[in-house]
């Protein structure tokens, strides 16, 4: 139901676009999270069910942008300025149905996930 794209080798400095097309999935809050090598799965970016509100980490504030084109039933994240902490598997997710803003950046509010896109930043 979800799958992630755009994932690829960049220098630091470069910029990539990833892409999350779903199906099946209304009215809920959609999340990109990263998961580097020994490392716990943690939020990168989320978007309101309907793209007015966002949430960003500290680590990606200013450097990320998701938005979303419900029309197309489509997440992205625009990536800029990388870096190579950036590097990681990728994963888009959505929350369950009615969950709460406050907790958006929880994994555990998450119930659909992708097979996850790599992305690898070279320094």
């Amino acid at each position: 139901q979800l799958v992630e794209s755009g994932g690829g080798l960049v220098q630091a400095g470069g910029s990539l676009r990833l892409s999350c097309a779903y199906s099946g999935l209304t009215f809920r809050s959609m999340g990109w999270f990263r998961q580097a090598p020994g490392k716990e799965r943690d939020i990168a970016a989320s978007i309101s069910p309907g793209g007015s509100a966002t949430y960003y980490a500290d680590s990606v504030k200013g450097r990320f942008a998701i938005s979303r084109d419900n029309s197309k039933n489509t997440v992205y994240l625009q990536m800029n300025s990388l870096k190579p902490e950036d590097t990681a598997v990728y994963y888009c997710a959505a929350t369950r149905y009615g969950s709460s803003w406050s907790k958006i950046f929880k994994v555990e509010e998450y119930e659909y996930w992708g097979q996850g896109t790599q992305v690898t930043v070279s320094s």
